[in-house]
């Protein structure tokens, strides 16, 4: 029982599941959708078709729902491999009821289209590829074994063969390509949903450290006045005690200790995101950015353009310094010598350049960058001693990631290569210089 469970966990956790509740309600429509079209041949359009045979099978698929309903609770999420044995129950029950009713003549054969799309939409590939295969052979069963097509005419109405096989090559195309087309848009979708829960928790987590900041400089501000008494105490003990006593060693010691508190606190105090550390300007934000990266090897010169227009003081804000920091990153991990960064303002607009001498973006992806899962396998640089170079194949979100938070911060991104004969990335940050000087400490 355990193992089903941790089973069913792993297939919600990547995605690759359907709840129980939705293929209950999809056959539902089914059964009654079935049900109406033979009542409605059989009894309203007086045509001769085995009515009990299909109203068994309509049956059948009733009777599953039920069970399944009061076995299993309607919100549990399958198992793809259960999931796709039940559309294949899907599958087969519209076979043989074609089988009674006509064949690929019947319109209806269309709909062996259905359980594909479910399974491209949400199992994976390889249940997908099974299931429309069945669909296929099925289909295939079809054109040479059937009833007559329920018609009101003699000898029974029968379709040209040629038509009839253009019906199965058009049901085999949108297998194919249809299927095809709703797991891609699925997949994107999922990749997408993915990505950006990965971009919240890097948020999350930079905010927390920020809340962190601030609580430990509440807490040396709350230790800051028991502390100072501490200290008078101690001195006035100290001027007290005897020279070359035991006490005054003692109260030597304890001011010693009271004043390694107090500059322990002074750096906590130094932690807070509070004034006057919740606004920079824009070259301290850019040192503050680049100086982890400066010890791999790699030199990075930071250039700041001058303005007549007063340099802008924005908000701490830790999306910008962590998206900022990542494309730093990256431009050290491929850099071949030098990463240059070059600040930039106006009165409208606030710019950050970052470039590279590495061999640049490659072309297959450069229109690509920014979008999750997007990587390249590359050399990948990250300290000038080491003998040997890494490849870089990660999953290819950071960019994303950086370019999630920067944008949600106000930012514009464009990636280019150095024009030729240069080699080389550039990447260009650029903010409306309102949406960078405001006092929000975190993108909303």
């Amino acid at each position: 029982m355990e193992g089903v469970t941790s089973r069913q966990a792993i297939a919600s956790q990547t995605g690759r599941s359907v709840r129980l509740e939705t293929l209950v309600r999809l056959r539902w429509l089914a059964v009654i959708g079935q049900a109406t079209a033979v009542l409605v041949v059989y009894w309203g359009l007086d045509f001769e078709l085995p009515v009990w045979a299909c109203l068994s099978m309509i049956a059948l698929a009733a009777w599953l729902n039920i069970a399944m309903r009061a076995r299993f609770p309607l919100r549990q999420h399958l198992e793809p491999e259960r999931a796709g044995w039940l559309l294949a129950f899907d599958t087969t029950e519209l076979a043989v009821l074609l089988f009674f009713t006509g064949g690929l003549q019947n319109p209806f054969s269309l709909l062996f289209l259905g359980p594909v799309l479910i399974s491209a939409a949400a199992l994976p590939p390889r249940l997908t590829l099974l299931l429309g295969a069945f669909a296929i052979a099925c289909a295939t069963a079809l054109m040479f074994l059937h009833y007559p097509l329920p018609w009101d005419s003699e000898p029974p109405f029968e379709l040209p063969s040629v038509y009839v096989t253009g019906i199965w090559f058009s049901i085999l195309l949108a297998i194919a390509f249809i299927g095809l087309h709703a797991w891609q848009v699925t997949e994107e979708s999922r990749q997408l949903a993915d990505a950006l829960a990965a971009t919240e928790l890097v948020l999350a987590r930079e905010q927390h450290l920020s809340q962190l900041d601030g609580l430990a400089a509440a807490a040396a501000h709350e230790l800051g006045t028991p502390l100072a008494t501490i200290t008078l105490i101690a001195k006035e003990l100290q001027l007290a005690a005897k020279p070359g006593s035991e006490q005054a060693d003692d109260v030597r010691l304890l001011n010693e200790q009271a004043r390694r508190c107090r500059a322990i606190l002074g750096k906590l105090t130094e932690l807070s995101s509070g004034h006057p550390f919740d606004r920079m300007n824009l070259s301290t934000l850019i040192e503050e950015v680049v100086a982890p990266h400066r010890d791999f090897g790699i030199a990075i010169k930071v250039a700041v353009e001058p303005c007549e227009a007063a340099e802008p003081v924005g908000g701490r804000n830790p999306a910008v310094l962590y998206g900022l920091g990542n494309l730093v990153e990256n431009a050290v991990d491929f850099a071949r010598e030098r990463v240059d960064v070059i600040a930039s303002w106006s009165e409208q607009t606030v710019s950050v350049m970052i470039a590279d001498d590495g061999p640049g973006f490659a072309p297959e992806i450069v229109d690509r960058i920014g979008e999750p899962y997007v990587t390249t396998q590359r050399q990948k640089r990250r300290n000038i001693d080491s003998a040997q170079s890494e490849v870089a194949s990660g999953l290819g979100l950071g960019c994303f990631i950086a370019k999630t938070l920067l944008e949600r911060s106000g930012a514009t991104l464009k990636f280019e290569n150095r024009p030729l004969p240069a080699h080389g990335a550039i990447v260009r940050v650029q903010w409306a210089r309102p949406d960078f000087e405001r006092t929000a400490a975190f993108p909303r």
